[in-house]
């Protein structure tokens, strides 16, 4: 097979409708739409019965290893309107070492920061703009805390689809930058996320763009639910115990529970779940405390902060969806401090290698916490989310320095 026959070859298409998130109200495909009329996410909808048939296992495992491997449970109908960057599967990398040290079990991270841009938002992104593209998308609008804006840059500008996009003025520079030089109109805010989009909402009628913030339209879902898909198939269609993940907008959480939901509904796993587990920052924590007050939406989280940016979300729209996902699994909600997640980072990097981003390495602080306080046990297999290359992000100086000119003490090198 091709290694892009993903991406060339037509192949059927599944998709029935679009539904409302909390009403159940049906709306038409193929047709541009943001929120509901009840102001929530839509959800897209197939014919899983069909799906069921048309896709067997062992196709699926002779494809090239990348996200369109999964077309029949994707909205983009047609393969000109694909936009790609090269969305390969992402690598499942054990950290046996830190683990160990932390008295726990055997611990998996999904490494989303080989995809295009960086990290994972290229997912969510990638199927936003090839249905934008579909539906005749001409401009698209933003906010961001850095990666997403990065992955929306990049893949409208390969559509020829004009961005405008709203950055948090403490968004690191190399996130800024990267936005700016992939062709977007990019602009600094005196604010939060939140801040930013409600300039994007304001602007929808001034400037006419299309909102793409987070759930605001129906498929960035979809293309974060290709992880729950993989990870799915990576682990030979056995579903970890634990997954923990790093939530602010919580599209990924919401679109891997959709993910779980599809792959039994077409026969290619049974009715075990894992437990879902949202981690967020103790700065900006509102899922958190909705999930402990027993609520079903969360309110604003104020003075919001945190060194790990891609959760500092005060407030989420698609709050419910992750609550409901973290409750139906029988999951938690869990908040570390800027401090674990810097020991984490350094703890992960010097113990087995791998370079987390600050949002990835609140996962294993996250684990580290629950493993002690008893909430996750040493026998569970877990799964955390590397939601980007930690080479994005400033990292701690290295200063020794050594006098090429001056005698060697070779015994401090011993």
């Amino acid at each position: 097979m091709r290694h892009d026959a993903n991406l060339t070859e037509e192949r059927p298409t599944f998709v029935t409708h679009l539904e409302c998130s909390i009403t159940g109200e049906t709306y038409e495909a193929d047709i541009l739409h943001g929120l509901s009329r009840a102001g929530r996410p839509l959800l897209v909808r197939y014919d899983l019965e069909g799906v069921s048939k048309a896709l067997t296992k062992e196709a699926l495992a002779s494809r090239p290893a990348d996200l369109w491997r999964y077309r029949e449970l994707l909205p983009v109908r047609d393969s000109r309107d694909i936009v790609s960057l090269g969305e390969t599967m992402t690598p499942i990398i054990p950290i046996p070492n830190s683990a160990a040290a932390a008295g726990g079990g055997e611990v998996l991270v999904k490494d989303e920061g080989r995809l295009p841009t960086g990290s994972f938002k290229a997912r969510g992104l990638v199927m936003a703009v090839s249905m934008a593209k579909a539906l005749g998308v001409g401009h698209i609008a933003i906010p961001t805390n850095g990666n997403a804006g990065a992955a929306l840059a990049a893949y409208a500008t390969r559509a020829g689809i004009r961005t405008t996009i709203f950055c948090p003025e403490d968004t690191p520079e190399v996130n800024v930058s990267e936005i700016a030089l992939q062709g977007a109109d990019t602009w600094r805010v005196n604010g939060l996320i939140d801040d930013c989009g409600k300039i994007v909402g304001a602007g929808k009628e001034a400037v006419g763009w299309f909102d793409l913030s987070t759930l605001k339209e129906p498929y960035r879902i979809e293309g974060k639910k290709t992880m729950g898909l993989e990870l799915a198939e990576q682990l030979g269609w056995e579903l970890p115990d634990v997954i923990f993940y790093p939530t602010g907008g919580g599209t990924g959480l919401i679109g891997m529970w959709k993910a779980f939901d599809e792959l039994e509904a077409i026969g290619f796993i049974g009715p075990k779940r894992p437990r879902m587990i949202a981690v967020q920052a103790a700065g900006c924590a509102p899922i958190v405390k909705a999930f402990e007050d027993g609520v079903e939406h969360a309110t604003r989280w104020e003075d919001a902060h945190t060194a790990a940016s891609g959760i500092r979300v005060p407030q989420a729209v698609g709050d419910f969806l992750i609550l409901r996902a973290v409750r139906e699994s029988g999951g938690f909600a869990i908040a570390v401090s800027d401090e674990a997640i810097e020991a984490g980072l350094t703890e992960v990097a010097q113990s087995d290698g791998l370079l987390l981003c600050p949002e990835g390495a609140a996962t294993w602080a996250a684990y580290r916490q629950a493993l002690k306080d008893g909430r996750v046990s040493a026998n569970e297999r877990a799964v955390l989310f590397n939601c980007a290359t930690g080479l994005k992000y400033p990292l701690p100086p290295a200063r020794q320095t050594l006098d090429r000119h001056a005698p060697l003490d070779y015994s401090r090198f011993a």
